[in-house]
């Protein structure tokens, strides 16, 4: 009656202002968690990225990985969004998939146990987080703001980030604290708590709309910190159902893609399905049999501790069974059966490669892209390799395919500096805003050398065309420079590949060859133009292939003097 009598007091401005307080502090606890994971994500950098050599065929290591990267970002659904994007482009096979997607559901938990240190304030009011919030904003706003070294400044984000996380959740809890003895919220938690499928369909759809667990599930905490009002058995299974619901952000992801990256989506969803299923029932069980604990009252660090047990408990359980979950996915996702299998156009499978959905985490962005400028240069390589074979055996198909070669260079190009733009606008350290630099540098001096490729085959195309040919000594002069400018092309590659001192090393030293080959060689030929050894004209053209081949040699020089400045 007096809580009654006490809300009636209030006035509209009051519950307006309540209501404001709520969605203020919802703002400041989501923007909070944004802001921190961000800054931990920058401040991982390289760290995220060597992630991706962990990912191999040990399960128990991929676990570790996704648990991490979970905890980096705190969302298992974003995590999984980006494992179908891994899937999609390659980088990962639906066997590692199940080990990540399995440590996500682990490593979303570290968000509710930064919000249940809430709870430790009840006891130790020196402990609350909320005391000391506005405090962190400060001093992370300084470092924010002042210091000059990026370490520090990213150390600020992060503390503004956890201030704002607890700020929202005090904000929120004021403004809710005085409606939730109110007989409809009790009533709502009991009837979540005695109908399993009513509680984890709330669960799934609030964490749906907010595309967050780790939102959803503080603020069930929030609501348990206030006194009283969510019990255990509503909180298990909202709890459930919240893990459900994370799956919805992948399966949205995954539409449009591949067989296998919405396999890896439906991986998840069983996987997160199938414990819930185990839990709902074991939960019903024990809570009709002993009906006070799921009547009881829960708090904060109560649904942390389920969070955490229900996570770990099905990754345990299901480990032994990934390989079903893989096949369970290839049936209810199934393979379309086509007469014929086309292999994707170079350009098809860049776009596929360099998936959107990794742009989730720039570090893993960055990795993507790289792997994709080298996949470029290898293409061109083959492309300069196969024009020079046009030259010596004097083949027009070859100077065709050269030609076709050189578009799909060209798409290449346009697809990959489209892709550096939207992670060059994304939220950076500074070493890799200098990476990404050098591969626009990089992708334009790759497209050059095939530039170089298609010059050489038009100028075979032209001594085609005018019956001219080369000297056996011009030929073998040619093969001598090419091999040394080829040669460092594909060590520049491989440098940019590897980051390779000794790579690095053989690209000055072929550079150097060449500079050396093409003078001695340009002396030679106007020699033999003087004695009428070579015909004029063919000689014109052995000049200009020497200098393509020279220029392709400095464009690998450029290429592997990015690679020096990162190292």
């Amino acid at each position: 009656m007096a809580l009654a009598a006490s809300i009636e007091n209030l006035s509209v401005i009051d519950h307006v202002g309540n209501l404001f307080t709520f969605c203020g502090g919802l703002g400041m606890f989501l923007y909070g968690m944004h802001v921190m994971s961000d800054g931990i994500q920058r401040s991982a950098g390289d760290r995220m990225r060597q992630l991706l050599g962990i990912l191999t065929n040990n399960r128990v290591l991929a676990i570790l990985v996704g648990a991490l990267i979970t905890a980096i970002i705190q969302s298992s659904g974003a995590t999984t969004v980006m494992v179908v994007g891994f899937v999609n482009a390659g980088l990962m096979g639906l066997g590692q998939a199940v080990g990540v997607i399995m440590g996500a559901n682990i490593g979303t938990c570290i968000t509710s146990w930064i919000v249940s240190m809430e709870s430790l304030g009840d006891a130790f009011k020196a402990m609350s987080p909320s005391l000391y919030a506005p405090f962190l904003i400060g001093i992370g706003a300084f470092f924010t703001m002042f210091a000059k070294k990026q370490g520090k400044k990213l150390a600020g984000q992060i503390l503004v980030g956890l201030g704002l996380l607890f700020l929202g959740l005090d904000f929120m809890k004021n403004g809710v604290a005085i409606y939730t003895e109110l007989p409809i919220f009790t009533n709502a938690f009991r009837l979540f708590g005695e109908n399993p499928l009513l509680g984890i369909a709330i669960g799934a759809l609030v964490t749906a709309l907010m595309q967050s667990s780790s939102a959803s599930v503080g603020i069930l905490q929030m609501l348990a910190s206030t006194g009283g009002v969510v019990t255990t058995a509503s909180a298990v299974y909202i709890s459930l159902g919240s893990n459900i619901g994370s799956c919805v952000t992948a399966l949205l992801s995954s539409m449009g893609t591949p067989r296998n990256a919405k396999r890896a989506a439906v991986i998840h969803l069983s996987f997160n399905v199938i414990g819930t299923i185990l839990f709902g029932v074991g939960g019903f069980i024990l809570f009709h049999i002993f009906r006070s604990i799921g009547q009881a009252p829960i708090n904060s660090v109560g649904i942390s501790v389920f969070h955490t047990i229900f996570n770990i408990t099905c990754t345990i359980v299901l480990f032994p069974f990934a390989d079903f979950l893989v096949k369970l996915s290839s049936r209810l996702v199934p393979e379309k059966k086509v007469p014929i299998e086309e292999k994707d156009s170079e350009e098809t499978a860049a776009s596929r490669h360099l998936d959107e959905r990794i742009l989730e985490s720039p570090a893993f962005a960055v990795e993507s892209a790289l792997k994709e400028v080298v996949h470029m240069g290898y293409v061109t390589l083959e492309n300069a390799k196969l024009s020079m074979e046009a030259v010596y055996d004097r083949d027009p198909e070859k100077v065709k395919q050269v030609y076709e070669n050189e578009k799909t260079i060209n798409n290449l190009e346009k697809i990959l500096t489209e892709y550096l733009v939207k992670i060059n606008n994304l939220s950076l350290s500074e070493d890799q805003h200098f990476i990404i630099s050098n591969l626009f540098y990089t992708v334009n001096d790759i497209e050059r050398v095939g530039d170089h490729t298609e010059n050489i085959a038009e100028r075979v195309e032209y001594m085609l065309n005018n019956d001219l040919s080369f000297s056996g000594t011009g030929i073998e002069d040619l093969k001598a420079i090419a091999q040394k400018a080829i040669g460092a092309f594909e060590n520049s590659v491989l440098c940019r590949e590897t980051n390779s001192r000794e790579y690095l090393r053989k690209v000055i030293s072929m550079e150097d060859d060449v500079d050396m080959l093409e003078e001695e060689f340009r002396d030679k030929h106007i020699a033999r133009l003087s004695s009428r050894e070579c015909n004029t004209s063919a000689g014109v053209v052995f000049l200009e292939i020497m200098g393509d081949l020279e220029r392709i040699s400095d464009h690998a020089m450029n290429i592997a003097g990015y690679v020096k400045d990162e190292i």
